[in-house]
């Protein structure tokens, strides 16, 4: 959650640590700080809030050294202070740590140091780390930081400086993401995200668990806790700077709905031929990685095609992705399907077998409790899939085989463009595999293709709508209270509607089937309750539930916001507000009906003065539990 990023070359080191934590301030934003050593004298600058009170702060200082690590934080141990802000050092001054993840030790560790006279001078976990590499220092920070590694438990990506070795930064990971960039010559960074080095080089190492790096100006190695050597690869970045810009938006989240109908299309392109008739996953056709000796060669699709079972687990948005790709799996393929929360599966009997195919949803690809559950699933013999929207990632990387979501970096805390993009690749799926198994006839899947074909469309012609939308929010934002109910497909896109709302406006707000509201919430249901139905007809049976239900809202003077089919009449008349989506196939109709919850959420928030892209509390990858 929290954000690392380290320079070390022949430049000054502050102006591109600064520019680094600008763009990974998605990941953590109480606090901030930067550690420079220039002329062998360490210099350390943090404060509490975001990278501008940082910035306002080195402008009053002369920073000129050319190694450097930044940090913003996200607090788990220790209120939002200057305190504890990072980079945290040992009781010398001299070892200097920026840390992201959790020492879940901690406590134990800061009791047998203290017995051994060090004195803390934070809250925190990650300055245990300082004065464990403090401890073991004898000259050699690369085996300092080893033996210190050996004593730590939990999730983490560490990166070092010690002002008795200027001319080196070690990095070690675990659980927690690490990427290096490899400048020119004699020039390195080191990162959470690629996104705060990309400016800098396209050649990247991605750093794999229990891995360590030292870097200097003359070169990196690469090492295992054992400190054996690792060959490790150089890849390339592929997508360019403007993707993380906000391009004349106000919000990255306000761009990120509105891409949108161009991240959907992402999603489809070259993977799915109106003129062949044809599906392609490149990612799940291929062999599975990681086989024994000795086992026959499958692919990711066969794995899908044959399992018995097969089990979605994810957190968080990419769950309710994964309730509708349940949704999908079993009306249309009749492959028994559960979703889990990835949380709760790691810590239960969590029974999956060879004959079982586990999927894993994740924007990041290094969500921690998704990445648990899925190493806890290899080890019982399901083969894994990984739909994840970034390249090298973790569970890209621990997974047999997945497809991306091709979405481009999603910046805005509240996940967007990635979810439909998640439910596109769950339709394209759903196509390929009903083909395969001759449950979807050719003329079908020509009538689902052309649909999927014109979501981007239909989606730009929602978005058209959006100063619409902002009305209804205007209508309605002293209300304290909201619940979004749906049935059938719908019912995943009442959870994403309440869950956005409560992310970014902080209203409470509760999503339901909409059959289950007389089994409780009807209780609440009066004229200070407004009640949000995804009404759409596609489905005529559950329809004319959907119309039973708000009758029973209008009866109890709650008020009716609905989303519903264009040309739907009947529903404008027992209605207080409608949004109107076109027509589509049923198993796609989340991917248009989520987009006006979306705007309502966002200008929700917008109306109340809220920060809509770091909302309080909140960070956008969730790498620690």
């Amino acid at each position: 959650m929290c954000g690392i990023i380290g320079y070390i070359g022949s430049k000054n080191a502050t102006p591109i640590v600064l520019e680094g934590l600008k763009k990974l301030e998605y990941r953590g934003y109480d606090s901030a700080g930067i550690a420079s050593i220039d002329k062998d004298k360490m210099s350390i600058l943090k404060c509490k809030g975001r990278i501008r009170e940082l910035s306002n702060l080195v402008k009053k200082e002369h920073l000129t050294g050319s190694v450097g690590l930044g940090h913003t934080r996200w607090a788990t141990h220790g209120e939002p202070s200057e305190r504890n802000a990072h980079p945290h050092v040992s009781c010398s001054g001299k070892v200097a740590v920026v840390h992201n993840g959790i020492i879940e030790n901690y406590a134990s560790l800061r009791t047998l140091l203290e017995d051994e006279g060090h004195k803390f001078s934070s809250d925190t976990d990650t300055e245990i780390f300082a004065h464990l590499v403090e401890k073991f220092y004898h000259g050699n920070l690369l085996k300092a930081v080893h033996e210190a590694l050996a004593l730590v438990e939990g999730a983490y990506a560490f990166a070092v400086m010690c002002e008795d070795e200027p001319d080196k930064i070690v990095a070690a990971r675990f659980g927690s993401p690490l990427v290096i960039g490899i400048g020119k010559k004699g020039e390195y960074l080191i990162a959470s995200d690629p996104i705060a080095i990309v400016a800098h080089t396209r050649q990247v190492i991605y750093l794999a668990d229990n891995e360590v790096v030292m870097l200097q100006t003359s070169g990196y190695r690469v090492t295992d806790r054992d400190n054996v050597e690792v060959e490790k690869e150089v890849e390339n970045i592929t997508w360019s700077l403007d993707k993380i810009s906000k391009d004349g938006f106000s919000h990255y989240m306000l761009k990120e709905i509105f891409e949108q109908p161009q991240t959907i299309y992402d999603a489809m392109r070259g993977r799915l031929s109106k003129e062949k008739n044809d599906i392609r996953l490149g990612g799940l056709e291929s062999h599975l990685k990681w086989l024994n000796k000795g086992e026959k060669k499958t692919t990711g699709l066969d794995a899908l095609i044959k399992a018995k079972r097969i089990v979605i687990i994810a957190c968080g948005t990419s769950w309710h992705a994964g309730l509708i790709g349940e949704y999908m799996f079993e009306n249309v393929l009749h492959i028994p399907v559960e979703v889990e929360y990835a949380s709760e599966a790691r810590y239960r009997n969590f029974i999956v077998d060879k004959d079982t195919t586990v999927i894993a949803i994740s924007q990041s690809g290094e969500t921690a409790d998704t990445l648990a559950a899925i190493k806890e699933a290899k080890t019982r013999g399901a083969i894994t899939l990984g739909f994840v929207n970034t390249v090298g990632s973790s569970i890209a990387r621990e997974t047999h085989a997945g497809v991306y979501l091709h979405a481009g970096s999603e910046i805005g805390v509240a996940s967007t463009k990635t979810f439909t993009s998640q439910v596109c690749i769950l339709a394209l799926i759903t196509l390929l595999i009903g083909k395969k198994k001759r449950i979807i006839d050719d003329k079908r899947v020509n009538t689902i293709t052309e649909a999927l074909f014109n979501i981007p469309q239909q989606v730009e012609k929602i978005l058209k709508k959006t100063n619409d939308i902002r009305e209804i929010a205007k209508r309605y934002m002293d209300f304290n209270n909201f619940l979004y109910l749906g049935r059938g497909y719908n019912f995943p896109i009442a959870l994403e509607g309440a869950l956005k709302l409560k992310e970014i406006s902080y209203i409470h707000a509760e999503g339901y089937p909409a059959a289950e509201m007389k089994h409780g919430p009807i209780a609440l249901i009066d004229k200070n309750m407004p009640v949000v139905f995804i009404a759409t007809d596609t489905e005529d049976q559950i329809y004319q539930k959907i119309i039973s239900n708000i009758q029973e809202v209008k009866s109890r003077e709650g008020q009716v916001i609905a989303i519903a089919s264009e040309g739907n009449e009947l529903i404008e008349k027992v209605s207080d507000a409608v949004i109107t989506v076109p027509k589509t196939e049923d198993f796609l109709t989340p991917l248009l009906t989520v987009t006006p919850l979306q705007l309502f959420a966002y200008h929700m928030a917008l109306l109340k003065g809220h920060d809509v892209d770091k909302p309080r509390n909140l960070a956008k990858s969730v790498t620690v539990e």
